[in-house]
């Protein structure tokens, strides 16, 4: 991980801080995206070049905003030289009960969840080529186990974890791409999930019987880049068995 520079959308908050912190203390230096998140980011930033003076770097982008992506990749490499990682993980999660799907919605999901992790990879391949470097896309077990209530949110997972596979075919043999499926890491900041009986639910049906953290993500996301260069087209579920108990 030492002098890699890894790319992370999403990067401010929730798990993506937390992966963050974890490329940054095995020596990676960062490029964290944010949209609206600026005081999250900034402190973040100052936080991790309080570490290492110079190392983390903050753009921002509305990732629906196509023509705005290549700029991302840009703008990291101006700033460190290089691309060598791509961590796809900003997502809109909220549902979406069928009959009452809008266009707006679709475009939301669709559009934060699949289409930008998609062109923002193929704004990055050739400097991620140049580098043999790799792609992380976090995408969700819900890819594969649907949850009621949210059909659109599950078909962008679903398309996710198809194009993660895709990817791994187009870019290889310079370029790995992987997937991480998350079971419940962090509850949601509003839903229905909310309630402490649904909350209940999920854990009692979660083989480990408790929720995961962070961590657990980032700690994969770190394997993934560092330590697994056999390893493409795979997607791993950090989930605690809860979908093996669906």
């Amino acid at each position: 991980m030492q002098g890699k520079v890894i790319l992370v959308t999403g990067g401010a908050r929730r798990v993506g801080a937390a992966t963050c912190r974890r490329l940054h203390s095995q020596g990676a230096n960062l490029a964290v995206h944010y949209r609206s998140s600026i005081e999250e980011a900034q402190t973040l930033q100052a936080e991790l070049n309080r570490t290492r003076s110079g190392s983390v770097a903050l753009v921002q982008a509305d990732l629906l905003d196509i023509a705005r992506l290549p700029q991302l990749v840009a703008e990291t490499v101006e700033r460190f030289g290089k691309l060598d990682a791509l961590v796809n993980n900003a997502s809109s999660f909220f549902p979406t009960p069928f009959g009452e799907i809008t266009a707006d919605m679709w475009d939301d999901l669709m559009g934060s969840n699949l289409k930008a992790p998609l062109f923002l990879s193929q704004a990055a391949a050739s400097q991620l080529r140049k580098q043999h470097g790799c792609i992380v896309n976090i995408v969700d077990i819900h890819s594969e186990w649907p949850l009621k209530n949210y059909v659109v949110y599950n078909a962008a997972k679903g398309g996710l974890a198809s194009l993660t596979r895709s990817l791994a075919q187009e870019l290889a043999p310079e370029v790995r791409v992987n997937g991480i499926s998350p079971g419940p890491i962090l509850w949601p900041e509003a839903g229905e999930w909310a309630d402490e009986a649904s909350r209940q639910h999920i854990i009692d049906r979660t083989l480990l019987k408790r929720t995961g953290e962070p961590d657990d993500i980032a700690r994969t996301v770190a394997f993934l880049i560092a330590d697994a260069p056999y390893i493409t087209g795979q997607i791993i579920a950090v989930d605690g068995g809860r979908s093996v108990n669906l």
